[in-house]
């Protein structure tokens, strides 16, 4: 009956299932909800998985469906970015830009995601693995791990904004195993979780057992949190941390020498009352300033001065130039208390499609203009390449820009180079006062633990947050809200597990699914192998 039911409604179940599960990345309050969410989806696609009348092109249709429910949901945001007025386009040419933005996102990424599950039908629907249908869901879990993780290592598979994990930074004690085998860790349990569930729904056999590992599966992952939180913590070398919010968005800054004026007036005043709170270090939000600080001499005199009248170390994120004059950087530079800038120069990794560059730009200008024009820059910006650490007298201290921070090789990298804090400096005042500027300091939350490192994080127009070592929210500052948070946070030399281990769960999970895969030829071979044998005889 359970079977049935699921094949006539199986359109409806995967909506759903993507849809609720997407809701608990917009709403994390509701996170523990994320444990069952995808439960109605997985159901459908392990069914359809295993019967093999359903062809692998419906198979991917129906990935295709979740996935699409799933990233419209979580990236409905973009529709807080209306009318686009900093960047000077037509009211209907912003609507077509935002539309496309949050439809064709969420479509590319769900059109590669869903070849996970084909990819599962081929390993699940293999002679050994098909009589086995209790693995199904572990199955189905570590292809789409292994796709999650593709995303933040490939250009083909979209960017890694809407991980599952992120469903569960608002409890704390839900995220600590990131800090042992990395969130995708906690994707592939909150997969498996849902997978038995929908095991359970579609089986009459190991019920209870299914049951049993699912409970454990989740315990195991609250246990784990639990006694992290309870372990002691390195908190040897305090020092006091600022994180400075202007409340000016993109399209006030950029608005000439006024604006750089009372830019100028905000940024003063807040970092010096930073500075009379004793911070130690102030941190800007991305390009304060917007201007090539090598060669506006006005804005560079005004920062070193600022410095020395804080008597603090300046983390400020301005441009830079390239080697021979190629183009600029966005950058973040470290100015000492004394005015001096730092040798060394963090350059922005991960650049924003249409923001900073524009890919493929002869073809986006011939087929959509107002898509080009969207970023408030005349040229594409230059690519980081290396994570930096500045050796500050503080500690080493190492930056992020923006959309560096859910990418975790970057917080990764930089831990392995010595860095014993993380900053983060951002704009967000694209997204508005959407769910995506919760969403951004939510990746921030997963950096911190996976690295076990203090984390201060500035935005332009908000969230400002300071996040400790464990991933725990200690102060935020909302959107449009101008001022600036300020802590006591913790330097750490410390590696935990993950920081010396990496993604070695996802590379578990690539093991896992080349083995299964290649018992299939390997079987066909022997069945070909068997017929020739007994014709033979």
């Amino acid at each position: 009956m359970m079977k049935s039911r699921i094949r006539q409604y199986r359109l409806p179940l995967l909506i759903l299932g993507g849809a609720l599960t997407g809701l608990t990345l917009v709403f994390p309050q509701v996170g523990l909800l994320e444990w069952i969410t995808l439960t109605p989806a997985l159901a459908v696609l392990l069914y359809a998985c295993r019967d093999k009348s359903v062809r692998l092109k419906n198979v991917y249709f129906y990935g295709f469906l979740t996935f699409l429910s799933y990233y419209t949901v979580t990236f409905h945001w973009f529709c807080y970015m209306y009318p686009l007025d900093f960047t000077g386009i037509s009211k209907p040419a912003a609507l077509g830009v935002v539309l496309l933005a949050w439809l064709g996102i969420s479509a590319f990424q769900a059109a590669t995601m869903a070849f996970a599950v084909p990819l599962a039908a081929l390993v699940i629907r293999g002679k050994r693995v098909d009589g086995l249908p209790f693995i199904h869901p572990f199955v189905i879990a570590t292809v789409w791990t292994v796709f999650e993780w593709l995303q933040a290592h490939t250009g083909f598979a979209g960017v890694p904004w809407a991980r599952l994990c992120l469903g569960q930074t608002s409890m704390t004690v839900m995220i600590q195993s990131s800090s042992l085998f990395g969130s995708y860790f906690i994707t592939l349990m909150l997969l498996v979780t849902n997978g038995l569930a929908a095991y359970i729904l579609i089986y009459a056999s190991k019920r209870k057992l299914a049951g049993l590992v699912a409970v454990s599966v989740f315990a195991v992952n609250l246990a784990t949190g639990i006694v992290c939180l309870s372990a002691p913590k390195d908190e040897s070398r305090p020092i006091r941390v600022a994180a400075i919010q202007g409340n000016v968005s993109s399209r006030e800054k950029w608005a000439g020498e006024s604006a750089l004026e009372h830019t100028k007036q905000i940024y003063r005043e807040l970092s010096l009352a930073a500075a009379e709170q004793g911070a130690d270090v102030i941190v800007w939000p991305e390009t304060a300033f917007p201007y090539n600080i090598e060669a506006v001499d006005d804005v560079r005199w005004f920062m070193c001065d600022l410095a020395r009248e804080c008597d603090a170390t300046l983390l400020v994120s301005a441009f830079t130039e390239g080697e021979n004059g190629t183009g600029l950087y966005n950058s973040v530079v470290a100015i000492d208390r004394s005015g001096n800038i730092s040798q060394t120069e963090y350059h922005k990794i991960n650049l924003v499609p249409f923001g900073e560059f524009v890919p493929w730009r002869d073809v986006i200008m011939t087929l959509f203009p107002p898509l080009a024009n969207i970023g408030m820059l005349d040229d594409d910006l230059l690519f980081g390449e290396n994570a930096e650490v500045f050796e500050t007298e503080y500690g080493k201290i190492s930056s992020m820009i923006c959309f560096d921070s859910i990418y975790e090789d970057n917080a990764l990298n930089s831990v392995r180079s010595g860095a014993e804090l993380l900053a983060v400096a951002t704009n967000d005042s694209w997204f508005s006062d959407s769910a995506a500027v919760y969403m951004h300091n939510a990746q921030a939350q997963l950096r911190a633990v996976e690295t076990g490192r203090y984390l201060v994080r500035a935005a332009n127009t908000g969230v400002s947050s300071v996040i400790s070592s464990t991933g725990e929210i200690m102060e935020i500052l909302p959107p449009f809200e101008e001022g600036y948070v300020i802590e006591d946070v913790y330097l750490s030399s410390k590696a935990t597990l993950y920081s010396r281990i990496g993604n070695l769960a996802v590379y578990l999970c690539f093991g896992f699914v080349a083995a299964l895969l290649l018992c299939r030829p390997a079987d066909m071979l022997l069945v070909e192998f068997s017929k020739k044998r007994q014709s033979g005889q």
